[in-house]
């Protein structure tokens, strides 16, 4: 890189780094990361964004399909992730549905194992397709996400891995659902805007899959409400507002946090339990408005994220530096 880029944070648990991903994991450390909990770019031109299609294709080279091109970006930024996890470390990436497939297949052609696939449910997706006439349609609404679980290669056996670099094994205690009587599994929900503490809304995915078996109630799955307004922008006051429209044919808002897929900080939290050894280091290459590493300061965890996007360094800096004081006095 032609010059240093900007640190922000503050060293002792948390850092932001303002550069392309693809450039600074060549620079950091081997073997220096606990984990990595990462919502990347989905190579579907999202919003008619570059970061999500056009710098993509840019960087997989010419002659390749547009998801020959995700795959081949996946598998550079995977393989510089694994160089710089522990051995053992476990990866949790998040995918769109139709190219996850590609994002699996970076992830393993990198040479990080692939240990399961994780959905999150939610009813509250916005159908993106086309009406056609006849009551038809190009798609259907979305109502879930995949996380692909990815491991580091062990070095050894897992005990021995455990023992040397403290990685290797998920948190299943620390992860456990339904006042820590469940094992964790690979589904998680959330739950439908509308629902309360005490009802949810017919659509709701929570109460549907209880019903499937009304002798074993409530549902013993994770489950969160999705990120409101005010937790997207807790921190953002100091910004300015500016209008974002996410889908052709709808009216904007205005907005301080203008990331357009902000996850919610209960489903973070949980998820930094599960992957991260207490007080361990969680990396996060495209760090979009901060989301895990709020996670991570909630969870006591040390915190490194990258972020290329000017605008979304600006909103996760303030986010970060809101949630890092709440952490501060919530362990006094």
């Amino acid at each position: 890189m032609s010059r240093k880029p900007i640190l922000y944070g503050d060293a002792r648990r948390w850092g932001l780094v303002h550069a392309d991903a693809l450039d600074l994991l060549k620079q950091l450390p081997a073997n220096s990361a606990d984990s990595m909990l990462v919502d990347p770019p989905y190579g579907i031109d999202f919003g008619d964004e570059s970061w999500d299609g056009a710098d993509i294709r840019r960087a997989a080279g010419d002659g390749v399909s547009q998801g020959e091109a995700f795959e081949r970006w996946t598998e550079g930024w995977a393989s510089e992730c694994r160089r710089v996890l522990k051995p053992g470390a476990h990866i949790a990436a998040f995918g769109a549905p139709r190219t996850f497939h590609r994002l699996v297949s970076g992830v393993e052609d990198a040479g990080l194992e692939v240990r399961d696939v994780l959905a999150w449910l939610f009813s509250t997706g916005v159908p993106k397709a086309r009406r056609m006439p006849g009551g038809q349609g190009t798609g259907l609404k979305p109502a879930y996400e995949p996380i692909v679980l990815g491991r580091a290669p062990i070095a050894g056996t897992v005990t021995a891995n455990l023992k040397l670099w403290g990685t290797g094994a998920l948190n299943i205690d620390a992860a456990r659902v339904g006042e820590g009587c469940y094992w964790p599994a690979n589904v998680m929900l959330s739950h439908a805007a509308g629902c309360s503490k005490r009802t949810c809304v017919p659509d709701c995915p929570l109460p549907l899959i209880d019903q499937a078996r009304p002798d074993l109630p409530p549902s013993r799955l994770f489950f969160c409400p999705k990120a409101t307004r005010r937790e997207r922008e807790a921190g953002c006051k100091q910004l300015p507002q500016r209008p974002v429209q996410l889908y052709r044919g709808r009216a904007g808002r205005m907005v301080r946090n203008l990331h357009p897929t902000v996850k919610p900080l209960e489903l973070m939290r949980w998820l930094v339990r599960l992957v991260t050894p207490p007080g361990g280091v969680v990396l996060d290459p495209f760090a979009g408005s901060g989301s895990t590493g709020i996670a991570a300061l909630l969870e006591g965890r040390q915190f490194l994220g990258i972020e290329r996007e000017s605008a979304y360094v600006q909103v996760a800096r303030a986010r970060l530096t809101h949630w890092a004081r709440a952490a501060s006095e919530g362990a006094r």
